[in-house]
């Protein structure tokens, strides 16, 4: 849900008077910089995983597009490039859709496989012929 215009006003209204004092600036910059970071981090650490990795990256991201300019326009760059894939991809058949969908699952398998196999030195595929027999 997008925020309104009046709650954007007053939250850049706080940000504002935060900036005004240059220690708050600065604790403003190192504030963001460090929760940035460990959104990202954990992002990053869960991107292997099923489940919302790199939406959290992005969180940690918009996160840090509060305070910096080199932020901003990766964010604005990541927006662009995600909404011309979903757009490019609304506009496909459904035998590409399909196609997508059983790459991408694929390819999420093959990663969670990756991951447990490696980190925990557990075989899914092993446990499933196991479990099968």
């Amino acid at each position: 849900m997008a925020a309104k215009p009046d709650e954007d006003r007053a939250r850049s209204g706080v940000l504002d008077k935060i900036r005004a004092n240059p220690t708050g600036r600065l604790a403003l910059k190192i504030s963001v910089a460090n929760l940035g970071a460990i959104v990202v981090a954990v992002g990053i650490v869960l991107i292997p995983f099923p489940g919302p990795g790199w939406a959290i990256v992005i969180v940690g991201l918009a996160i840090w597009a509060i305070e910096f300019a080199w932020a901003k326009r990766l964010l604005e760059f990541t927006k662009r490039h995600v909404q011309s894939w979903t757009h490019w991809i609304a506009r496909q058949s459904w035998p590409i859709k399909c196609v997508v969908a059983v790459v991408s699952f694929v390819f999420v398998s093959a990663i969670v496989y990756l991951s447990v196999r490696f980190s925990l030195g557990i075989d899914l595929i092993d446990k499933a012929r196991e479990i099968l027999s």
